[in-house]
């Protein structure tokens, strides 16, 4: 062996024992994980997943709100944390369309920010209204819509969100224009829908099930090809009479700043599906009506890039210019 060989091979098993034996003390300090969004959809799921890896690793796990322009603060915000594994980001499937829905980002979604683990998914969206509008099923809503005086609106996490989008899909799959209204976050946009202010919401699960259960809100239809398991009551799109409004609801996945560790990734992912085998974990995350994934990090790379496309598609077919 030369000498150049020899001293490369001794640099990368020093390299390789130093990041299995710093996987092996992380965490050894407090984890911040940020979510870009308000109360509601993937900070009720951050909030139960820290609670839960805090109780498994042994140190804090600590909620960092950063909501505002759907999602792009808080992502930016861990594009330039240190890649050490002290930062993190759960966040919604928005973060895979913002490139289709702005000409410039303060990051590069493919190459400053690592995907960890896919964590969720919604495998459809329940189109939800407020009870004071008197409709009972899909078709009444959509005829209500339609109507030319009609001034209903729909509110979502923000401009590019998985749900806006879906907002926009069902107005061009059931021919109405129904008004699009972004909040920060699926909690503000709840809110809103349950004061009034306005009449519809496209919602994965996690955001309206316990709405929908209290009776505080109606649940018409859900876009998967399956009925809801926690909602079995409420008919499928196809069997409300818009069988074009097939749609998945998004996921929520957890990331980290670019060149962190892969032992570090590796042991979220391990914590991660630890989490989810959990039997009582696991309950109280059925009860949110998600679907758990907990892929590993090259897996859900590979699942972003594909995303990135397929939410660029969906934004021309939606007729929405990149602002």
């Amino acid at each position: 062996m030369s000498p150049r060989l020899f001293l490369s091979t001794c640099i990368a098993i020093t390299f390789f024992f130093a990041a299995n034996i710093f996987a092996q003390t992380y965490p050894n300090k407090p984890v911040r994980i940020i979510v870009p969004f308000g109360t509601g959809g993937p900070d009720s799921l951050a909030r139960m997943l820290g609670a839960q890896l805090t109780v498994q690793m042994g140190q804090s796990f600590i909620i960092d709100n950063k909501p505002g322009a759907n999602g792009i603060l808080g992502a930016e915000a861990l594009s330039k944390a240190a890649p050490d594994g002290y930062t993190l980001m759960i966040t919604s499937s928005g973060f895979a369309a913002s490139p289709g829905m702005y000409k410039k980002l303060p990051y590069d979604t493919e190459k400053d920010i690592l995907p960890v683990t896919n964590l969720v998914e919604n495998p459809g969206v329940f189109v939800v209204v407020n009870p004071s509008l008197g409709v009972k099923n899909l078709q009444e809503l959509i005829d209500l819509a339609r109507r030319p005086n009609s001034q209903l609106s729909f509110g979502s996490p923000g401009i590019g969100n998985n749900l806006h989008l879906s907002g926009e899909f069902f107005n061009a799959k059931a021919g109405t224009a129904i008004l699009h209204i972004p909040y920060k976050g699926a909690g503000p946009a709840v809110a809103s829908l349950l004061a009034g202010e306005t009449q519809v919401m496209f919602s994965t699960p996690p955001a309206v099930m316990a709405q929908i259960k209290a009776g505080k809100l109606i649940a018409l239809s859900y876009s998967d090809t399956r009925r809801h398991a926690q909602m079995p009551e409420v008919p499928t799109a196809t069997e409300a009479g818009l069988g074009s409004f097939t749609h998945h609801g998004g996921w929520f996945g957890m990331f980290a700043p670019a060149n962190t560790p892969l032992a570090v990734l590796n042991r979220l992912h391990q914590e991660v599906r630890t989490a989810f085998a959990n039997p009582q974990f696991r309950e109280r995350l059925e009860i949110l009506g998600a679907d758990p994934v907990g892929n590993s990090s090259a897996d859900f790379k590979i699942f972003v890039g594909t995303e990135i496309k397929r939410y660029a598609e969906m934004i021309r077919l939606a007729k929405i210019q990149p602002e």
